[in-house]
């Protein structure tokens, strides 16, 4: 299997961020680690392994980026505004330093991401369908407000899915929902269970189509669960 190390100094970020590549050819696929995770937890919690046959027969292209998140939504000395400024940061770093990578400047990619690294997958497919063709998130969690205290800026609000959804009217957005495949995975036993269920609500309350997968047999939040889940729907 192809594997590359990416580093460079991120001039949004202003530090060094690192990536891990996997594959050769196929869909670009870009990859959000858990709370506070790191760019190679998919290889070492055995994600990498679980896709590897669709990896090295070219289907799948794998970019599995760094987290700023004890920066961010982590950072309990940080304001709330702060956490959200610099969240805003990455997210730039994503949109125009690591999708050229991805892409060339070409074509749209997925996201994926399991329980937090699943908040980052949806929210990033949320706010930018016309880069994003497909979302599997598996045990995410979607309700920010705990990071955040009382405060409800715009500035949150709008990396909030269960709030601006429900009130976004642009037609821009709609249409283009309309053309993503967007699937929220969940365990019967998972502890985000209610989450997913929340914003599965929220899009069908909008009309904007979405799977909702809640798996039997005992399946709660965790890895092995996850690494069936992937070869399910990648």
């Amino acid at each position: 299997m192809n594997r590359v190390f990416h580093s460079w100094h991120s001039p949004r970020l202003n530090r060094t961020m690192e990536l891990l590549e996997f594959g050769h050819a196929g869909m670009p696929v870009l990859v959000f680690p858990t709370s506070l995770g790191k760019y190679y937890e998919y290889e070492d919690r055995g994600m990498v392994s679980a896709l590897s046959a669709k990896i090295e027969a070219g289907y799948l292209h794998l970019y599995c980026v760094d987290s700023v998140d004890a920066q961010s939504w982590y950072n309990k000395q940080a304001a709330p505004w702060d956490k959200i400024r610099r969240h805003n940061e990455y997210e730039a770093y994503l949109l125009h330093e690591v999708l050229p990578l991805m892409t060339g400047g070409n074509g749209r990619i997925a996201v994926t991401g399991c329980s937090f690294g699943g908040y980052h997958a949806v929210n990033f497919a949320l706010r930018h369908p016309d880069v994003v063709s497909h979302c599997v998130s598996m045990g995410g969690a979607y309700d920010m407000t705990s990071f955040v205290g009382d405060y409800r800026g715009e500035d949150f609000y709008f990396h909030q899915p269960l709030m601006y959804i429900p009130q976004d009217d642009d037609g821009w957005y709609w249409e283009r929902y309309q053309q993503l495949t967007l699937i929220l995975a969940t365990g019967e036993n998972d502890i985000c269970r209610n989450d997913n269920e929340r914003l599965s609500g929220v899009l069908r309350a909008r009309s904007i189509p979405h799977q909702l997968d809640v798996w039997d047999n005992g399946t709660g939040h965790d890895w092995p669960w996850w690494q069936q889940m992937a070869r399910t729907y990648f």
